[in-house]
């Protein structure tokens, strides 16, 4: 809403601003809605729903006038949208975004590297998602089981020789089928 407050202070009647704000709070849950339902992504939502309010102040006395607030914000909002996607045609949303070729042994690869962990000891296990998935420091990792800082970096030295023996041949198996 900070988009809001500064248009409200830039003008206008203290009377009208104060009864635009009461509008714009009551109205933006529904109008929020409605944008994502019609670009069906709550950051884009949250700009056209802005984008409104923002030509609805402009046009205050004239909207107040108006036989339905509501449906003159609703006209406002699809206008916003229709707006938005004539100047987007160049541009590719990162969810429309194809993805990158996926090599057929990727599914192979993950499962072996699955099975692998699997292969490891509990703590084993947990240190090594700790610090590479979860990319907790040495320090952190040690924190979060109760052990030394030593003790993480045996063990997760004695866990990626596992791992490496482990899918050695798992990997040397999908590389040439």
């Amino acid at each position: 809403m900070r988009t809001l407050k500064s248009t409200l202070a830039r003008g206008g009647s203290a009377e009208a601003r104060e009864r635009f704000r009461e509008y714009a709070v009551g109205a933006q849950p529904h109008l929020r809605r409605s944008a994502y339902l019609l670009c069906g992504d709550w950051h884009t939502a949250e700009d056209l729903v802005q984008t409104t309010f923002g030509r609805l102040f402009r046009s205050w006395p004239k909207v107040m006038r108006a036989d339905s607030v509501d449906a003159y914000a609703r006209t406002v909002l699809f206008r916003a949208f229709l707006d938005l996607k004539k100047k987007d045609r160049r541009t590719v949303a990162l969810d429309d975004a194809p993805e990158p070729a996926a090599r057929p042994d990727d599914a192979d690869l993950r499962l072996a590297v699955r099975n692998a962990l699997d292969t490891l000891p509990p703590r084993a296990r947990a240190v090594v998602v700790l610090r590479y998935w979860e990319d907790l420091t040495v320090e952190q990792t040690a924190d979060a089981l109760g052990v030394s800082a030593g003790t993480v970096k045996s063990q997760t030295s004695r866990a990626i020789a596992m791992l490496r023996q482990h899918l050695g041949s798992a990997v040397g198996e999908l590389i040439h089928d």
